[in-house]
């Protein structure tokens, strides 16, 4: 791990706390520093590339039950950092939207907003991208079945245009049974 970036970056951003990491350098930033810290990354730190957004879901018995979590990478060092940002909604998580420094975040702040249910504030079109709009679940947090919940199919055109049917997956003997 880059010792030196690690300890620059804690400096130069005082609102960074520092979080263990054995693969690269870790920190938590604050919602209110994110997009700060984002364009200070690309302009400044020399990390041109925000390779993915995902999420955290802690549990309904953790505060701050989610957070988000951002990688970078600069191609000049060749090395990533890890930046973790806390939601302090437990119930309606935001944090603001990397699309406009980032604009790779457009997409993966979207798939994070269907999966997990987490807002980004300022998104140019933050909407669902792999469940349809209606689709009343965040797939990827704790409390979802890992067989999933069965709600009715809202497109029956598929079946007419494609001749296909939608079959649930088998509740017993799949991959996911140990």
């Amino acid at each position: 791990m880059d010792e030196e970036l690690a300890s620059g970056l804690g400096e130069r951003h005082a609102f960074l706390s520092i979080l263990e990491s054995t693969d690269c350098p870790a920190f938590s930033c604050p919602p209110s520093h994110l997009l700060e810290l984002a364009e200070s990354l690309r302009d400044q730190e020399g990390f041109e590339m925000l390779v993915d957004v995902t999420a955290v879901d802690w549990g309904e018995e953790s505060s701050p039950r989610f957070s988000t979590v951002y990688h970078f990478y600069s191609l000049v060092r060749r090395n990533y950092v890890r930046i973790t940002c806390n939601c302090l909604d437990d119930e309606n998580p935001e944090v603001p939207s990397l699309s406009e420094v980032y604009p790779a975040a457009d997409w993966h702040e979207r798939e994070t907003f269907d999966m997990f249910g987490i807002r980004f504030s300022g998104h140019p079109n933050l909407k669902r991208i792999l469940m349809w709009d209606e689709y009343p679940y965040h797939p990827l947090r704790k409390g979802f079945p890992l067989a999933g919940i069965d709600v009715p199919f809202p497109a029956e055109d598929v079946a007419e245009v494609t001749k296909a049917s939608v079959e649930p997956a088998p509740m017993m003997g799949g991959p996911f049974v140990s």
